[in-house]
Protein backbone atom coordinates (compact mmCIF):
# COMPACT_ATOMS: atom_id res chain seq x y z
CA UNK A 1 0.00 0.00 0.00
CA UNK A 2 1.27 3.38 -0.60
CA UNK A 3 1.04 6.24 1.77
CA UNK A 4 1.44 10.14 0.35
CA UNK A 5 2.97 11.99 3.64
CA UNK A 6 2.00 15.82 4.06
CA UNK A 7 3.67 17.90 6.57
CA UNK A 8 1.93 20.92 7.53
CA UNK A 9 4.75 22.32 9.95
CA UNK A 10 2.98 25.63 10.54
CA UNK A 11 0.69 23.54 12.28
CA UNK A 12 3.16 20.78 14.06
CA UNK A 13 0.90 18.28 12.35
CA UNK A 14 1.41 15.23 9.90
CA UNK A 15 -0.99 14.32 7.45
CA UNK A 16 -0.82 10.63 6.33
CA UNK A 17 -3.10 10.71 3.06
CA UNK A 18 -4.04 7.07 1.78
CA UNK A 19 -5.30 6.43 -1.78
CA UNK A 20 -8.99 6.99 -1.62
CA UNK A 21 -10.71 9.47 0.71
CA UNK A 22 -9.08 8.65 4.28
CA UNK A 23 -6.44 10.57 5.57
CA UNK A 24 -4.66 10.10 9.15
CA UNK A 25 -3.73 13.22 11.61
CA UNK A 26 -0.78 12.57 13.76
CA UNK A 27 -0.07 15.73 16.03
CA UNK A 28 4.09 16.37 16.79
CA UNK A 29 4.54 18.69 19.37
CA UNK A 30 8.09 19.77 17.73
CA UNK A 31 9.44 22.46 16.55
CA UNK A 32 12.12 21.15 14.49
CA UNK A 33 11.55 19.95 10.72
CA UNK A 34 14.01 17.50 10.50
CA UNK A 35 12.78 15.57 13.35
CA UNK A 36 8.91 16.14 12.41
CA UNK A 37 10.14 14.61 8.96
CA UNK A 38 11.68 12.04 10.74
CA UNK A 39 8.41 11.38 13.17
CA UNK A 40 6.58 10.85 10.32
CA UNK A 41 9.17 8.30 8.51
CA UNK A 42 8.99 6.45 11.56
CA UNK A 43 4.52 6.60 11.40
CA UNK A 44 4.21 5.42 7.98
CA UNK A 45 4.40 2.25 8.89
CA UNK A 46 2.52 2.66 12.08
CA UNK A 47 -0.55 3.89 10.05
CA UNK A 48 -0.35 1.40 7.37
CA UNK A 49 -0.29 -1.52 10.01
CA UNK A 50 -3.91 0.42 12.02
CA UNK A 51 -5.39 1.22 7.66
CA UNK A 52 -7.32 -1.65 7.26
CA UNK A 53 -9.60 -1.13 10.22
CA UNK A 54 -10.50 2.00 9.65
CA UNK A 55 -11.54 1.11 6.16
CA UNK A 56 -15.32 1.60 7.97
CA UNK A 57 -14.70 5.03 8.94
CA UNK A 58 -16.66 7.61 7.42
CA UNK A 59 -14.32 10.04 4.77
CA UNK A 60 -13.35 13.35 5.08
CA UNK A 61 -15.10 16.25 3.56
CA UNK A 62 -13.98 19.17 2.10
CA UNK A 63 -14.45 22.33 -0.07
CA UNK A 64 -14.02 22.36 -3.71
CA UNK A 65 -10.90 23.69 -4.86
CA UNK A 66 -13.08 26.17 -7.08
CA UNK A 67 -15.02 26.78 -3.73
CA UNK A 68 -18.50 25.71 -5.01
CA UNK A 69 -18.87 22.37 -4.04
CA UNK A 70 -18.39 19.81 -1.16
CA UNK A 71 -16.18 16.93 -2.15
CA UNK A 72 -14.86 13.76 -0.58
CA UNK A 73 -10.72 14.03 0.34
CA UNK A 74 -9.80 11.96 -2.72
CA UNK A 75 -11.90 14.64 -5.04
CA UNK A 76 -14.63 12.95 -5.86
CA UNK A 77 -18.29 15.06 -5.80
CA UNK A 78 -20.26 14.84 -2.37
CA UNK A 79 -23.60 15.24 -2.97
CA UNK A 80 -25.15 16.77 0.54
CA UNK A 81 -28.83 16.06 0.62
CA UNK A 82 -29.76 16.37 4.24
CA UNK A 83 -32.98 15.77 6.46
CA UNK A 84 -34.21 17.67 9.59
CA UNK A 85 -34.18 15.35 12.06
CA UNK A 86 -33.29 18.30 14.66
CA UNK A 87 -35.26 16.38 17.86
CA UNK A 88 -33.20 12.73 16.55
CA UNK A 89 -30.88 12.79 19.90
CA UNK A 90 -33.52 13.71 22.28
CA UNK A 91 -36.58 12.04 21.52
CA UNK A 92 -36.02 8.73 19.86
CA UNK A 93 -35.25 5.57 21.52
CA UNK A 94 -32.92 3.20 19.86
CA UNK A 95 -34.84 0.65 17.90
CA UNK A 96 -37.20 4.37 16.88
CA UNK A 97 -33.28 5.58 15.29
CA UNK A 98 -32.50 2.73 13.36
CA UNK A 99 -35.97 2.93 11.57
CA UNK A 100 -35.56 5.98 11.00
CA UNK A 101 -31.77 6.10 9.63
CA UNK A 102 -33.03 2.84 7.79
CA UNK A 103 -35.89 4.88 6.24
CA UNK A 104 -33.55 7.69 5.14
CA UNK A 105 -30.49 5.79 4.06
CA UNK A 106 -32.95 4.03 1.48
CA UNK A 107 -34.56 7.11 0.21
CA UNK A 108 -30.24 8.09 -0.96
CA UNK A 109 -30.19 11.27 2.01
CA UNK A 110 -26.09 11.59 3.02
CA UNK A 111 -26.31 14.15 5.79
CA UNK A 112 -29.01 13.81 8.88
CA UNK A 113 -29.66 17.42 10.86
CA UNK A 114 -29.88 16.68 14.56
CA UNK A 115 -29.29 18.78 17.75
CA UNK A 116 -27.83 17.54 20.58
CA UNK A 117 -29.20 20.19 22.97
CA UNK A 118 -32.77 20.08 21.59
CA UNK A 119 -35.28 22.60 21.13
CA UNK A 120 -38.14 21.03 23.41
CA UNK A 121 -36.07 22.44 26.17
CA UNK A 122 -33.12 20.02 25.54
CA UNK A 123 -31.53 21.22 28.78
CA UNK A 124 -34.33 19.95 31.76
CA UNK A 125 -36.46 17.07 29.71
CA UNK A 126 -34.61 13.79 29.35
CA UNK A 127 -34.24 11.58 26.39
CA UNK A 128 -35.67 8.83 25.78
CA UNK A 129 -33.53 6.96 28.06
CA UNK A 130 -34.31 9.60 31.20
CA UNK A 131 -30.68 11.22 30.77
CA UNK A 132 -29.57 15.09 30.64
CA UNK A 133 -26.92 16.11 28.43
CA UNK A 134 -25.55 18.49 30.83
CA UNK A 135 -25.01 19.28 34.39
CA UNK A 136 -26.88 22.15 36.45
CA UNK A 137 -27.36 23.21 32.84
CA UNK A 138 -23.69 24.25 32.52
CA UNK A 139 -22.40 23.70 28.83
CA UNK A 140 -19.21 23.77 30.45
CA UNK A 141 -20.35 20.31 32.52
CA UNK A 142 -20.96 17.38 29.93
CA UNK A 143 -23.00 15.43 31.65
CA UNK A 144 -21.05 12.28 31.44
CA UNK A 145 -20.29 8.95 33.24
CA UNK A 146 -18.06 5.99 33.13
CA UNK A 147 -18.68 2.93 31.24
CA UNK A 148 -21.42 2.41 28.16
CA UNK A 149 -24.58 3.08 27.52
CA UNK A 150 -25.40 5.24 30.53
CA UNK A 151 -25.84 8.83 29.95
CA UNK A 152 -27.16 11.36 27.28
CA UNK A 153 -23.66 11.13 25.23
CA UNK A 154 -23.33 7.89 24.95
CA UNK A 155 -26.75 7.71 23.35
CA UNK A 156 -25.94 10.05 21.15
CA UNK A 157 -22.72 7.98 19.95
CA UNK A 158 -24.98 5.59 19.12
CA UNK A 159 -26.80 7.37 17.11
CA UNK A 160 -23.90 8.97 14.72
CA UNK A 161 -22.11 5.27 14.38
CA UNK A 162 -25.44 4.10 13.83
CA UNK A 163 -25.30 6.35 10.76
CA UNK A 164 -22.16 6.23 10.16
CA UNK A 165 -22.19 2.22 9.85
CA UNK A 166 -25.07 3.63 6.90
CA UNK A 167 -22.84 5.51 5.07
CA UNK A 168 -24.63 8.76 6.81
CA UNK A 169 -23.00 11.93 7.89
CA UNK A 170 -24.48 13.90 10.86
CA UNK A 171 -25.06 17.86 10.36
CA UNK A 172 -23.90 17.82 13.97
CA UNK A 173 -25.61 21.16 15.83
CA UNK A 174 -24.24 21.42 19.18
CA UNK A 175 -26.97 23.23 20.46
CA UNK A 176 -30.19 24.78 19.41
CA UNK A 177 -30.22 28.56 19.01
CA UNK A 178 -32.28 29.23 22.20
CA UNK A 179 -29.34 28.18 24.27
CA UNK A 180 -27.24 31.20 23.53
CA UNK A 181 -29.89 33.30 21.95
CA UNK A 182 -32.80 33.36 24.63
CA UNK A 183 -32.86 34.74 28.64
CA UNK A 184 -33.07 31.64 29.89
CA UNK A 185 -31.19 31.45 33.38
CA UNK A 186 -30.71 34.78 35.77
CA UNK A 187 -31.39 36.95 32.97
CA UNK A 188 -29.18 35.12 30.46
CA UNK A 189 -28.36 32.93 27.93
CA UNK A 190 -27.05 29.35 28.59
CA UNK A 191 -24.11 30.20 26.92
CA UNK A 192 -21.43 32.34 27.43
CA UNK A 193 -18.25 32.81 25.23
CA UNK A 194 -16.17 31.22 27.90
CA UNK A 195 -18.29 27.97 28.45
CA UNK A 196 -18.90 27.62 24.60
CA UNK A 197 -15.52 27.62 23.76
CA UNK A 198 -15.28 24.14 26.59
CA UNK A 199 -17.91 23.11 24.99
CA UNK A 200 -17.51 22.70 21.72
CA UNK A 201 -14.00 21.79 22.27
CA UNK A 202 -15.30 18.73 24.06
CA UNK A 203 -17.29 17.93 21.29
CA UNK A 204 -14.55 17.90 19.04
CA UNK A 205 -12.42 15.70 20.85
CA UNK A 206 -15.13 13.72 21.05
CA UNK A 207 -16.45 13.44 17.51
CA UNK A 208 -12.93 14.21 15.97
CA UNK A 209 -13.31 10.85 14.43
CA UNK A 210 -16.81 10.58 13.38
CA UNK A 211 -18.38 11.35 10.32
CA UNK A 212 -19.48 15.00 11.56
CA UNK A 213 -20.23 18.25 9.93
CA UNK A 214 -20.45 20.77 12.50
CA UNK A 215 -23.65 23.14 12.06
CA UNK A 216 -24.01 26.29 14.66
CA UNK A 217 -26.82 28.28 15.11
CA UNK A 218 -30.13 26.61 15.28
CA UNK A 219 -32.77 28.78 13.87
CA UNK A 220 -31.92 32.34 15.78
CA UNK A 221 -30.21 35.25 14.34
CA UNK A 222 -27.11 37.13 15.36
CA UNK A 223 -28.48 40.20 16.84
CA UNK A 224 -25.80 41.72 18.41
CA UNK A 225 -21.88 41.27 19.26
CA UNK A 226 -21.85 39.38 22.06
CA UNK A 227 -24.00 36.84 20.66
CA UNK A 228 -21.59 36.62 17.59
CA UNK A 229 -18.41 36.19 20.20
CA UNK A 230 -20.19 33.38 21.37
CA UNK A 231 -20.65 31.51 18.13
CA UNK A 232 -17.15 32.20 17.12
CA UNK A 233 -16.14 31.12 20.75
CA UNK A 234 -17.35 27.62 20.05
CA UNK A 235 -16.35 27.44 16.65
CA UNK A 236 -12.87 28.03 18.47
CA UNK A 237 -13.45 25.34 20.58
CA UNK A 238 -14.63 23.09 17.72
CA UNK A 239 -11.39 24.19 15.86
CA UNK A 240 -9.12 23.20 18.66
CA UNK A 241 -10.95 19.34 19.66
CA UNK A 242 -11.26 18.15 16.15
CA UNK A 243 -7.80 19.20 14.98
CA UNK A 244 -9.77 21.02 11.99
CA UNK A 245 -11.18 17.76 10.39
CA UNK A 246 -14.88 18.25 10.02
CA UNK A 247 -16.36 21.15 8.14
CA UNK A 248 -17.98 23.93 9.66
CA UNK A 249 -21.37 26.07 9.16
CA UNK A 250 -24.35 27.54 10.87
CA UNK A 251 -28.01 27.25 10.85
CA UNK A 252 -29.62 30.52 10.83
CA UNK A 253 -33.43 31.65 11.62
CA UNK A 254 -35.90 32.06 8.37
CA UNK A 255 -35.24 33.85 5.37
CA UNK A 256 -31.89 34.41 6.06
CA UNK A 257 -28.08 33.04 5.70
CA UNK A 258 -24.90 32.39 7.46
CA UNK A 259 -23.28 34.65 5.20
CA UNK A 260 -25.05 37.90 6.79
CA UNK A 261 -22.75 37.54 9.55
CA UNK A 262 -19.88 35.55 8.62
CA UNK A 263 -18.95 35.43 5.32
CA UNK A 264 -15.51 36.85 6.19
CA UNK A 265 -14.89 34.39 8.91
CA UNK A 266 -12.46 31.74 7.87
CA UNK A 267 -14.29 29.16 10.33
CA UNK A 268 -17.38 29.68 8.36
CA UNK A 269 -16.56 26.53 5.76
CA UNK A 270 -19.83 27.17 3.57
CA UNK A 271 -22.73 29.30 3.91
CA UNK A 272 -26.04 27.28 5.36
CA UNK A 273 -29.41 29.23 4.39
CA UNK A 274 -32.81 28.76 6.09
CA UNK A 275 -35.04 30.05 2.95
CA UNK A 276 -37.97 28.78 5.20
CA UNK A 277 -41.92 27.92 5.10
CA UNK A 278 -43.20 30.32 1.99
CA UNK A 279 -43.66 28.71 -1.12
CA UNK A 280 -42.68 31.68 -3.45
CA UNK A 281 -38.91 31.91 -5.30
CA UNK A 282 -39.02 35.66 -5.26
CA UNK A 283 -37.55 37.34 -2.18
CA UNK A 284 -36.94 33.48 -1.11
CA UNK A 285 -35.52 31.09 -3.09
CA UNK A 286 -33.91 34.05 -5.37
CA UNK A 287 -31.21 34.12 -2.43
CA UNK A 288 -29.70 31.52 -2.54
CA UNK A 289 -28.15 33.01 -6.10
CA UNK A 290 -27.33 36.08 -3.86
CA UNK A 291 -24.85 34.21 -1.22
CA UNK A 292 -23.74 32.07 -4.70
CA UNK A 293 -22.32 35.88 -5.87
CA UNK A 294 -20.55 36.63 -2.61
CA UNK A 295 -16.89 37.47 -2.03
CA UNK A 296 -15.41 35.03 -0.54
CA UNK A 297 -16.50 32.71 -2.48
CA UNK A 298 -18.00 29.76 -0.64
CA UNK A 299 -20.42 26.76 -1.27
CA UNK A 300 -24.11 27.24 -0.15
CA UNK A 301 -26.64 25.23 0.57
CA UNK A 302 -30.51 25.56 1.47
CA UNK A 303 -30.22 23.86 5.31
CA UNK A 304 -34.33 24.60 5.79
CA UNK A 305 -36.45 25.13 2.82
CA UNK A 306 -40.32 24.76 3.04
CA UNK A 307 -41.25 21.16 5.05
CA UNK A 308 -44.02 19.00 3.77
CA UNK A 309 -46.73 18.97 5.34
CA UNK A 310 -45.59 22.27 7.13
CA UNK A 311 -48.78 25.51 7.48
CA UNK A 312 -47.32 27.72 4.44
CA UNK A 313 -45.75 30.35 6.02
CA UNK A 314 -47.44 29.11 9.53
CA UNK A 315 -50.60 30.45 8.36
CA UNK A 316 -52.60 27.21 7.99
CA UNK A 317 -56.29 29.49 8.25
CA UNK A 318 -55.97 30.79 4.82
CA UNK A 319 -53.01 29.58 3.00
CA UNK A 320 -53.25 25.50 4.06
CA UNK A 321 -50.53 22.94 4.13
CA UNK A 322 -47.59 22.27 1.89
CA UNK A 323 -47.78 19.06 -0.49
CA UNK A 324 -45.11 17.36 -2.39
CA UNK A 325 -44.89 20.14 -5.22
CA UNK A 326 -43.98 22.53 -2.39
CA UNK A 327 -40.66 20.57 -1.73
CA UNK A 328 -39.69 20.27 -5.25
CA UNK A 329 -39.64 23.57 -6.31
CA UNK A 330 -37.71 24.42 -3.42
CA UNK A 331 -35.13 21.81 -4.64
CA UNK A 332 -34.49 22.86 -7.73
CA UNK A 333 -35.02 26.80 -7.05
CA UNK A 334 -31.76 26.50 -4.86
CA UNK A 335 -29.72 23.60 -6.84
CA UNK A 336 -30.39 25.48 -10.24
CA UNK A 337 -29.89 28.91 -8.35
CA UNK A 338 -26.19 27.56 -7.47
CA UNK A 339 -26.71 25.36 -4.04
CA UNK A 340 -24.52 22.68 -3.66
CA UNK A 341 -26.57 20.59 -1.97
CA UNK A 342 -29.98 20.35 -0.38
CA UNK A 343 -32.03 20.37 2.37
CA UNK A 344 -35.77 18.08 2.71
CA UNK A 345 -37.52 18.12 5.66
CA UNK A 346 -41.07 16.87 6.90
CA UNK A 347 -43.16 18.89 9.26
CA UNK A 348 -44.02 15.63 11.25
CA UNK A 349 -40.21 14.52 11.29
CA UNK A 350 -38.50 17.70 12.39
CA UNK A 351 -40.31 17.15 15.76
CA UNK A 352 -40.65 13.11 15.83
CA UNK A 353 -44.40 13.74 16.31
CA UNK A 354 -46.66 11.04 17.03
CA UNK A 355 -50.37 11.33 19.20
CA UNK A 356 -47.54 10.58 22.41
CA UNK A 357 -46.55 14.14 22.45
CA UNK A 358 -47.78 17.37 22.10
CA UNK A 359 -47.60 18.82 18.37
CA UNK A 360 -46.45 21.86 17.26
CA UNK A 361 -48.07 23.58 14.44
CA UNK A 362 -50.24 21.25 13.52
CA UNK A 363 -48.63 18.24 12.05
CA UNK A 364 -50.99 16.31 9.73
CA UNK A 365 -49.19 12.80 10.12
CA UNK A 366 -47.03 10.76 12.34
CA UNK A 367 -43.18 10.61 12.31
CA UNK A 368 -43.22 6.99 10.98
CA UNK A 369 -45.93 7.50 8.36
CA UNK A 370 -44.21 11.08 7.58
CA UNK A 371 -40.59 8.96 6.34
CA UNK A 372 -42.57 7.59 3.28
CA UNK A 373 -43.84 11.01 1.95
CA UNK A 374 -43.67 11.50 -1.69
CA UNK A 375 -41.50 14.89 -1.74
CA UNK A 376 -38.90 12.71 0.38
CA UNK A 377 -38.69 9.88 -2.15
CA UNK A 378 -38.77 12.37 -5.03
CA UNK A 379 -35.39 13.73 -3.34
CA UNK A 380 -33.50 10.78 -4.65
CA UNK A 381 -34.87 11.85 -8.21
CA UNK A 382 -33.11 15.31 -7.97
CA UNK A 383 -30.18 13.96 -6.90
CA UNK A 384 -29.60 11.55 -9.38
CA UNK A 385 -30.65 14.00 -11.82
CA UNK A 386 -27.89 16.32 -10.88
CA UNK A 387 -25.33 13.90 -10.47
CA UNK A 388 -26.31 12.10 -14.20
CA UNK A 389 -23.74 14.90 -15.41
CA UNK A 390 -20.38 16.32 -14.37
CA UNK A 391 -21.32 18.20 -11.21
CA UNK A 392 -18.04 20.05 -10.51
CA UNK A 393 -18.32 22.48 -13.29
CA UNK A 394 -22.46 23.25 -12.65
CA UNK A 395 -23.27 26.88 -13.12
CA UNK A 396 -26.22 28.55 -12.42
CA UNK A 397 -27.21 30.65 -15.69
CA UNK A 398 -30.99 32.10 -16.38
CA UNK A 399 -29.85 33.54 -19.22
CA UNK A 400 -30.52 30.28 -20.80
CA UNK A 401 -34.69 31.47 -20.80
CA UNK A 402 -35.29 34.01 -23.38
CA UNK A 403 -36.90 36.16 -21.18
CA UNK A 404 -40.94 36.70 -22.40
CA UNK A 405 -42.41 40.56 -23.32
CA UNK A 406 -44.37 39.65 -19.50
CA UNK A 407 -41.38 38.85 -17.50
CA UNK A 408 -43.51 37.69 -14.78
CA UNK A 409 -44.36 34.76 -17.24
CA UNK A 410 -40.94 34.01 -18.90
CA UNK A 411 -39.00 33.37 -16.41
CA UNK A 412 -41.83 33.93 -13.93
CA UNK A 413 -42.54 35.05 -10.42
CA UNK A 414 -43.72 33.77 -7.03
CA UNK A 415 -44.29 30.10 -7.03
CA UNK A 416 -44.34 29.87 -11.14
CA UNK A 417 -40.72 31.09 -11.40
CA UNK A 418 -38.37 28.96 -13.92
CA UNK A 419 -34.41 28.48 -13.45
CA UNK A 420 -31.88 27.32 -15.16
CA UNK A 421 -28.16 25.67 -14.37
CA UNK A 422 -25.58 24.40 -17.07
CA UNK A 423 -22.01 23.26 -17.19
CA UNK A 424 -19.42 25.49 -17.44
CA UNK A 425 -18.56 24.20 -20.68
CA UNK A 426 -21.83 23.99 -21.92
CA UNK A 427 -22.41 20.49 -22.68
CA UNK A 428 -25.61 20.17 -20.90
CA UNK A 429 -28.36 22.83 -19.46
CA UNK A 430 -31.40 21.78 -17.13
CA UNK A 431 -34.27 24.05 -16.73
CA UNK A 432 -36.99 24.17 -14.01
CA UNK A 433 -40.12 24.30 -15.56
CA UNK A 434 -42.66 24.23 -12.41
CA UNK A 435 -45.63 24.69 -14.56
CA UNK A 436 -47.01 23.81 -17.94
CA UNK A 437 -46.46 26.60 -19.52
CA UNK A 438 -44.47 27.25 -23.06
CA UNK A 439 -41.52 28.40 -22.87
CA UNK A 440 -38.14 29.96 -25.17
CA UNK A 441 -34.66 28.66 -24.79
CA UNK A 442 -31.35 30.45 -26.02
CA UNK A 443 -29.94 27.11 -27.91
CA UNK A 444 -26.39 29.48 -27.98
CA UNK A 445 -25.63 28.92 -24.37
CA UNK A 446 -24.83 24.72 -25.47
CA UNK A 447 -21.91 24.33 -27.64
CA UNK A 448 -21.92 21.00 -30.18
CA UNK A 449 -23.59 20.70 -33.41
CA UNK A 450 -26.16 18.75 -32.57
CA UNK A 451 -28.28 19.15 -29.45
CA UNK A 452 -30.53 16.52 -27.84
CA UNK A 453 -33.43 17.89 -25.73
CA UNK A 454 -34.92 15.38 -23.03
CA UNK A 455 -38.25 16.05 -20.74
CA UNK A 456 -36.93 14.56 -17.18
CA UNK A 457 -40.45 14.07 -14.82
CA UNK A 458 -39.31 14.81 -11.23
CA UNK A 459 -42.46 13.27 -9.80
CA UNK A 460 -41.11 9.96 -11.13
CA UNK A 461 -37.73 10.03 -12.69
CA UNK A 462 -39.29 9.04 -16.15
CA UNK A 463 -38.34 10.44 -19.55
CA UNK A 464 -39.69 11.48 -22.81
CA UNK A 465 -37.46 12.74 -26.22
CA UNK A 466 -38.19 16.22 -26.57
CA UNK A 467 -36.31 16.39 -30.19
CA UNK A 468 -32.62 16.64 -31.34
CA UNK A 469 -31.83 19.86 -33.05
CA UNK A 470 -29.22 20.87 -35.21
CA UNK A 471 -28.77 25.10 -34.98
CA UNK A 472 -28.92 27.32 -32.04
CA UNK A 473 -31.73 29.87 -32.63
CA UNK A 474 -33.80 30.35 -29.72
CA UNK A 475 -36.29 27.41 -29.70
CA UNK A 476 -39.74 26.97 -28.12
CA UNK A 477 -40.91 24.08 -26.09
CA UNK A 478 -44.12 23.13 -24.20
CA UNK A 479 -43.91 20.67 -21.04
CA UNK A 480 -45.82 17.52 -21.73
CA UNK A 481 -48.43 18.65 -19.55
CA UNK A 482 -49.48 22.33 -20.68
CA UNK A 483 -51.96 24.05 -18.78
CA UNK A 484 -51.33 22.46 -15.51
CA UNK A 485 -49.87 23.25 -12.55
CA UNK A 486 -47.18 20.26 -12.99
CA UNK A 487 -43.49 20.91 -12.99
CA UNK A 488 -40.99 18.98 -15.48
CA UNK A 489 -37.13 19.47 -15.97
CA UNK A 490 -35.89 20.29 -19.38
CA UNK A 491 -32.45 18.60 -20.12
CA UNK A 492 -30.45 19.50 -23.05
CA UNK A 493 -27.07 17.80 -23.83
CA UNK A 494 -24.42 17.76 -26.48
CA UNK A 495 -25.07 14.69 -28.65
CA UNK A 496 -21.48 14.68 -28.93
CA UNK A 497 -21.04 14.05 -25.35
CA UNK A 498 -23.25 10.83 -25.11
CA UNK A 499 -24.37 11.44 -21.83
CA UNK A 500 -26.67 8.33 -20.27
CA UNK A 501 -30.50 9.61 -19.69
CA UNK A 502 -31.24 12.46 -17.60
CA UNK A 503 -31.54 10.69 -13.97
CA UNK A 504 -29.04 7.35 -14.47
CA UNK A 505 -25.84 6.73 -13.49
CA UNK A 506 -22.94 8.43 -15.04
CA UNK A 507 -19.16 7.74 -14.47
CA UNK A 508 -17.83 10.75 -15.70
CA UNK A 509 -18.82 12.55 -12.10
Amino acid sequence: MRCDVKFVTNLERIVLAFPGPRAYFFTVNHPLKKQLRQCAILLVPLAILFEPAARGAAPLLQVSANHRFLTYADGRPFFYLGDTAWELFHRLNREETIEYLDARKAQGFTVIQAVAIGEFDGDTVPNAYGHLPLVDRDPAQPAVKEGPDNDYWDHVDFVVDQAAARGLIVGFLPTWGRYWHDKLRDGQPLFTVANAEVYGAWLGRRYRDKPIIWILGGDRNVENDGQKAVLAAMARGLRAGDEGRHLITLHPNGSSGSSKWFQDDAWMDFNLRQNGHGIEFTGRYDQTFADYQRQPVKPVIDGEPVYEGHPVSFNAKNLGHTVAGDVRRAFYWDMFSGACGHTYGHHSVWQMWDASREPINNPLIPWREALQAPGARQMLLGRKLIESRPLLTRIPDDSILVTDRVPTSIPGAGSRRFVATRDEAGTYAMIYVPVGRTFKVNLAKINGASLKATWFNPRDGSTQAAGVFNHHEPQTFTPPEPGELLDWVLVLDDVAKNYPLPGHNNSKN
